[in-house]
């Protein structure tokens, strides 16, 4: 199947205290802990989900992320729900919700805690926010490659039956933590820009404020 043409149509990022869609800069909270501040992004965006605040902090971070991304895009039951795919990668896995756990582990295991010891659970929770059912992978990557990104991604497009996908770096690991998502479409919007490896890596240095 011929390659066909594809595109960034929108891009956010959460990082440094600083929530920004594509180069605009929406919310600023740089003081506080990692906690408070998701709690303010949370907030500041009036996002009505309760399931949020029981997440793990990774959950969290990619959840408001995605909601940043699509604050723009068609709601949930407008199109086909397993035309949509998520592709996100970190380089420290779950491994903060791993850690959480391990301190519970030494009163009383903490089931709700243990749920979140998979990086992909943020993907199941996107998914169950939008009802997404399309295609999905985590990888752990020592750094971002965006590389790799754009050649799975664009496999994915040419041979599956995905229209849109959600893709990017999402990582946290204790006060440390970094959301790039972008979305890519088969259609061209306007402002929408080539998908390439460099678009790719101007979207994730851009984070780095």
């Amino acid at each position: 199947m011929p390659e066909e043409p594809k595109y960034i149509t929108a891009s956010c990022s959460i990082s440094h205290g600083v929530v920004r869609f594509a180069t605009e800069s929406l919310f600023t909270n740089e003081a506080g802990p990692l906690q408070d501040f998701l709690l303010s992004v949370y907030r500041h965006f009036r996002i009505d989900y309760p399931k949020f605040h029981k997440m793990d902090s990774l959950s969290k971070l990619g959840l408001l992320a995605s909601e940043i991304l699509l604050k723009d895009y068609p709601k949930p039951g407008t199109g086909k729900p397993d035309e949509i795919s998520i592709v996100l990668c970190n380089a420290n896995a779950s491994l903060d919700a791993d850690l959480h756990y391990w301190q519970s582990v030494k009163n009383i295991p903490s089931p709700a805690l243990f749920v979140y010891t998979l990086p992909n659970i943020v993907i199941g929770e996107i998914c169950i926010r939008n009802n997404f059912k399309g295609e999905n992978a985590f990888f752990v990557q020592d750094h971002f490659d965006g590389a790799f990104m754009h050649f799975y991604v664009s496999n994915l497009m040419d041979n599956e039956n995905t229209v849109m996908a959600i893709c990017g770096w999402v990582d946290v690991i204790e006060e440390e933590y970094k959301a790039v998502l972008y979305r890519v479409e088969k259609k061209q919007t306007e402002g929408s820009r080539p998908f390439t490896i460099e678009t790719i890596n101007n979207i994730y240095e851009l984070a780095n404020g």
